[in-house]
């Protein structure tokens, strides 16, 4: 388990997004990044979580309509990690997993593409 405070896990998420190859951002539109502790006692213990309408089942956004949501739960991601290294890969493989979510594929894809 890595003890990482919310600073500086933010800091990490940002760092790891941005290193993240433009052809998979660039296309993100409307789209937030948050960061949460997920509750003690939830189930399924997840180490990410995208809300919303993937690119292959959306139509055009109106006004007033909320954004996509990719949520990184930190505690459970700390708690999966031995060392930041380790947390830091955690976090690239679960961004790029949520936005492949964005992008319409399925766990399954994912998992072929290594991005489980």
């Amino acid at each position: 388990m890595v003890d990482i405070g919310a600073d500086e896990f933010e800091a990490m998420v940002g760092e790891v997004f941005d290193a993240l190859p433009p052809d998979m951002v660039a296309p993100l539109e409307n789209v937030a990044i948050l960061i949460e502790d997920q509750p003690q006692g939830a189930r399924p213990r997840l180490y990410g979580l995208y809300s919303g309408h993937p690119l292959t089942r959306r139509g055009v956004y109106g006004f007033g309509e909320l954004p996509d949501r990719i949520t990184l739960y930190r505690n459970n991601l700390a708690a999966g990690a031995a060392d930041l290294d380790a947390l830091r890969a955690r976090v690239r493989v679960t961004l790029v997993h949520e936005i492949g979510h964005y992008f319409g594929l399925t766990d399954a894809r994912l998992q072929e593409l290594g991005w489980a």
